[in-house]
């Protein structure tokens, strides 16, 4: 007889299907530990080890407290056994420290294992590397808010920081300041020394102004060499905020005015601040950064090295050069500028030539003088369109008075400033203008330069005169004994003439300093076998002393205020009857 037994074996086939597909799962590439009710660790998979560089016979019988960084306080893990016990598990993102002591960021993901009585029989982790996931993102996160050149808050942030700064003063009711900084000079610095240079200085000046202020005031950095520094939390007094941002900003200059050292030298810069107050929602983001700027414009324009508070009557001067602005544009199209000229005399009160001075005829003002009206064009980037209208009109007006007796042996000046000279083709926008006017003699046109011309490239601003000069070009230096200029590069210089700037011409005959430097002038342009002429001479006794110590030529109100081409034509008759 056979007996035959039968087992159903389906249970203990799916136990082991199961528990094969658990320790497939437990030697997963996720870091997994296990551990009791008590959460003291029983069990450890191989990534566990891969990633915390602790082994199994490290951690078993410790609990996961051993891998705490202690970056996150004793709150962040009751909360965190809190939900697991309440929920029954918890996710989210945990600082451990490695077995070798490096900190890293883990997603972790704790779970509580119940039993057939519903009691907490284990707890299971699974833990992954974010390391390269969260550099990643404080990548984009730094591309994206902070100025990858000094580290410092970029403008996006600034903007973000003095936002929240403004809902945080309008519950507090307390003052807040934006101080605006812009570095004095600073361009010299990069074209004489190169951009690496800059660089260099522009992060020594991020270090130097992180350490002026507190930790929850912010520094910024908006581009090139400006900066923004932003201090919460100040008093609600109007008065004793201001006294404390002065006390900040005067700090800040005494940091700045201190040496830099630049690859191994010296570099002095200063800088220029401009401060505005805020307080709540009185004023926008962009109407605070737009006030800081013109108080920075004002310090900048009293000398740099300097702070000012914004005023509103800054505001209406602005908003009336922006209008100014529009209206000399269109002033240029339409045709509104005019020349006018006054006549320079020599010894014997024999006019010898003639300035020309440009004049817009503006619809309201009237005759807007040069002085009102040409740091504007240069602002606005049109002085070089400016300086060709000059130059032609002058070469038109001089080809007319090749005809007239009374007119055809004056040399006319005519004003050059830096910026158009520096233009790679203006050697050949004279030459051509010149030969549009077939009948003018190159030696009548005198074009008046400034010694910022030589500022920046001697050499090359000498080979332009020369290449002028060789043409017949007549040069003369303007406004001489204000400027930097090196007497060694004067001598290099091919110029026919000096000009007496009219500040020493003035106080001539009161001021003993500016009798010395005029009788120096004159003395060395004749040495340099150089002419020499005074402007601004207004009085006979001022012309009498002048052309005692040898000054050969003399322009002022003495003998006549610029005037249109006509009525200079009659005083030329008048002068050579």
């Amino acid at each position: 007889m056979v007996r035959v037994t039968l087992t159903d074996i389906t249970a203990r086939k799916q136990a082991d299907a199961d528990l094969r597909i658990a320790a497939t799962a437990f030697e997963s590439r996720e870091g997994m530990f296990v551990t009791d009710e008590h959460t003291v660790i029983l069990r450890v998979n191989r990534a566990f080890t891969d990633i915390t560089g602790y082994s199994a016979e490290d951690v078993i019988g410790q609990t996961p407290n051993l891998l705490r960084s202690g970056r996150h306080d004793a709150d962040f893990f009751a909360d965190k056994w809190n939900s697991v016990r309440r929920t029954g598990a918890w996710r989210g993102e945990v600082w451990y420290r490695r077995k070798a002591g490096k900190e890293y960021p883990v997603s972790l993901a704790v779970t509580a294992v119940k039993g057939v009585s519903g009691n907490v029989t284990q707890y299971v982790g699974i833990l992954s590397d974010i390391s390269q996931r969260k550099a990643a993102e404080d990548k984009i996160i730094r591309l994206a808010f902070y100025d990858p050149l000094t580290h410092l808050p970029n403008r996006r942030l600034m903007r973000d920081r003095l936002q929240l700064a403004l809902v945080a003063s309008a519950r507090s009711k307390r003052k807040g300041a934006l101080m605006f900084l812009d570095l004095d000079n600073f361009k010299t610095l990069n074209d004489v020394h190169g951009h690496d240079q800059g660089d260099l200085l522009l992060q020594q000046v991020a270090k130097r102004l992180s350490g002026c202020v507190r930790e929850v005031d912010t520094v910024a950095r908006l581009g090139g060499d400006e900066f923004v520094v932003m201090l919460i939390d100040l008093s609600a007094d109007p008065r004793v905020a201001a006294a404390q941002v002065r006390t900040a900003g005067e700090h800040v200059l005494g940091a700045l005015n201190h040496s830099w050292m630049l690859a191994g030298h010296d570099h002095h810069n200063t800088a220029s601040i401009g401060i505005t107050l805020f307080s709540g929602y009185e004023k926008t983001v962009d109407e605070l950064l737009k006030q800081a700027d013109l108080a920075m414009y004002q310090a900048k324009a009293a000398g740099g090295n300097t702070l000012r508070f914004f005023d509103a009557d800054v505001q209406a001067t602005v908003a009336a050069r922006a209008d100014l602005e529009s209206e000399l544009r269109t002033g240029m199209q339409a045709g509104k500028l005019l020349l006018h000229y006054q006549p320079q005399m020599d010894g014997l009160s024999h006019m010898t030539g003639a300035e020309a001075l440009v004049r817009w005829q503006h619809p309201r003002r009237g005759l807007v003088s040069a002085k009102d009206f040409i740091p504007l064009a240069e602002s606005m980037g049109l002085i070089q369109d400016l300086g060709r209208w000059v130059l032609k009109t002058a070469c038109a007006q001089l080809a007319e008075w090749a005809v007239q007796p009374d007119m055809v042996h004056l040399c006319l000046a005519v004003n050059v400033s830096p910026r158009q000279f520096h233009q790679p083709d203006f050697v050949e926008q004279v030459l051509e203008t010149l030969n549009r006017h077939a009948g003018i003699d190159p030696k009548k046109l005198k074009l008046e330069l400034t010694e910022n011309v030589m500022l920046d490239d001697v050499a090359g601003a000498i080979d332009k005169m020369t290449a002028l000069k060789a043409h017949g070009v007549v040069l003369s230096l303007d406004d001489f004994g204000t400027g930097y200029s090196s007497l060694t590069y004067l001598k290099q210089l091919p110029l026919d003439q000096l000009k007496i700037d009219q500040s020493f011409v003035r106080d001539v005959l009161t001021s003993p300093a500016d009798t010395a430097i005029a009788d120096t002038i004159i003395t060395l342009g004749h040495s340099l076998g150089l002419g020499v002429v005074a402007e601004g001479v207004e009085t006979k006794a001022q012309r009498d002393f002048l052309n005692s110590h040898g000054c050969d030529e003399f322009q002022g109100f003495l003998f006549s205020r610029p005037v249109a081409a006509k009525e200079l034509e009659k005083f030329a008759q008048l002068n050579e009857a």
